[in-house]
């Protein structure tokens, strides 16, 4: 049994969610993906994926296995990144992942025309809000926004941001005056559903919190800054998610002396000790034009 190879199959029917999925995927048929993985659970002696007809879930054994899985196929994969790179050539896969709305607004135009000056590597660009674990996930690069834990990953700090309140024009034209958060009683409010009803603000150097009630509820962040644009209420987003429209003045920024602090963003990546060239590549090139590209929450 090609054990890299098993183990490389596992992950993959997991990440892909079906037999079929994965089969397609890696251009394997089903058949041989169900024996590698019959395989690997007797090599192993556990069970790590109970399947029925209808779904698959891992068993204990199985996500302690995963893990294990995905920092070693990365390490691997490492590994023969530098071995290859040592003609002067940078290849292989690299796997980035960034918020969804700074992500789409910043870094794939980046990674499109780093593909572009690269043509030895590829990327495989994930877009999504939940944080996940850069070696469980066998990630090489994440974008993070917020204060970071103590890891051993490295930061380098590309910007920052703010999460801000602001309105439209049409929306502010005639309603009541919006002086200090409790005003926000006497409006129409637009929120994202994993905010909930309570705005925290900064007053005398202390967080305080407002209870709002919405008019309108999101779970997306392009449908609430829309809905403001369009005048329904007032929004609070993250200053680059309606940078564009404050710039342009469909949207105003209100109650900028009630702002929390900045957020700083981030490239997070192993420790340099241990980077991979395509990884350093990367950081090197799209690092500066990160910097130069996220708008200042300072401005307008």
């Amino acid at each position: 049994m090609d054990k890299l190879k098993a183990m490389a199959n596992f992950v993959r029917i997991v990440d892909s969610g079906s037999l079929s999925a994965a089969a397609d995927a890696t251009g394997q048929s089903a058949a041989s993906l169900v024996r590698s993985l019959a395989a690997l659970e007797r090599h192993l002696g556990v069970r790590l994926l109970n399947r029925s007809t209808r779904r698959m879930a891992l068993t204990s054994e199985g996500e302690e296995y995963l893990a294990f899985s995905r920092r070693t196929l990365a390490e691997f994969d490492d590994m023969e990144q530098r071995l290859e790179a040592r003609d002067g050539v940078v290849r292989g896969v690299l796997r980035i992942t960034a918020p969804v709305e700074f992500g789409q607004r910043y870094v794939a135009p980046l990674v499109n025309a780093f593909l572009k000056d690269h043509p030895d590597i590829a990327v495989e660009l994930s877009l999504d809000d939940h944080v996940v674990p850069l070696l469980d996930e066998r990630l090489d690069l994440a974008i993070r926004i917020g204060h970071l834990p103590d890891s051993t990953m490295m930061a380098r700090k590309i910007g920052t941001t703010r999460l801000i309140t602001c309105a439209s024009p049409k929306y502010l034209h005639g309603a009541p005056a919006i002086d200090c958060p409790a005003s926000l009683r006497e409006h129409a409010c637009i929120t994202l559903a994993a905010q909930g009803r309570q705005w925290y603000f900064r007053q005398n150097d202390k967080a305080v919190a407002e209870e709002v009630v919405p008019r309108l509820v999101c779970n997306q962040i392009r449908a609430a800054s829309l809905a403001c644009v369009s005048g329904v209420g007032i929004t609070r987003l993250m200053h680059y998610q309606v940078a564009d429209e404050l710039a342009d003045g469909r949207l105003v920024r209100i109650l900028r002396d009630f702002e929390p602090e900045d957020l700083p963003i981030q490239l997070v990546y192993p420790h340099a000790l241990a980077l991979s060239p395509r990884v350093r590549a990367f950081v090197e090139w799209a690092g500066e034009k990160l910097e130069q590209g996220a708008p200042a929450p300072d401005g307008a």
